[in-house]
């Protein structure tokens, strides 16, 4: 069993930047990957980003390439999510994931964190 914490969530400004953070405890001597979901309300969860146990691995959402970048640090045992140039449609609670691969963190399936808050007000 793996369990995962987010941190960083927050209320930033249209422009602003954020930092997720994902410190995952329990299962983390197997090679797994990593990555975030989000759900903005009345919305289903959708992915966002993942990132393979290496990190010679990442995807992303279309609605976030280019703005958010996705890092891990093994020895930490944490994943990152940089968000830059947010928008008013980045509002949701954003889960931390892992999972086998990055594409069973795009198709949503996997373990998730209990999530944190992001607000960005226009």
């Amino acid at each position: 069993q793996v369990q995962l914490v987010e941190s960083g969530g927050g209320l930033v400004q249209t422009g602003g930047s954020l930092r997720l953070s994902c410190a995952a405890s329990g299962r983390t001597s197997s090679r797994y990957a990593m990555g975030w979901l989000r759900q903005a309300p009345g919305k289903e969860r959708e992915f966002v980003a993942a990132i393979s146990w290496s990190g010679g691995t990442t995807t992303y959402a279309d609605s976030v390439k280019d703005r958010f970048t996705i890092s891990r640090e093994n020895a930490k045992n944490t994943v990152y999510l940089q968000m830059n140039s947010l928008k008013p449609e980045d509002t949701a609670v954003y889960y931390c994931a892992t999972g086998l691969t990055t594409t069973t963190i795009s198709r949503r399936s996997g373990d998730w964190g209990q999530g944190t808050q992001v607000t960005v007000s226009s």
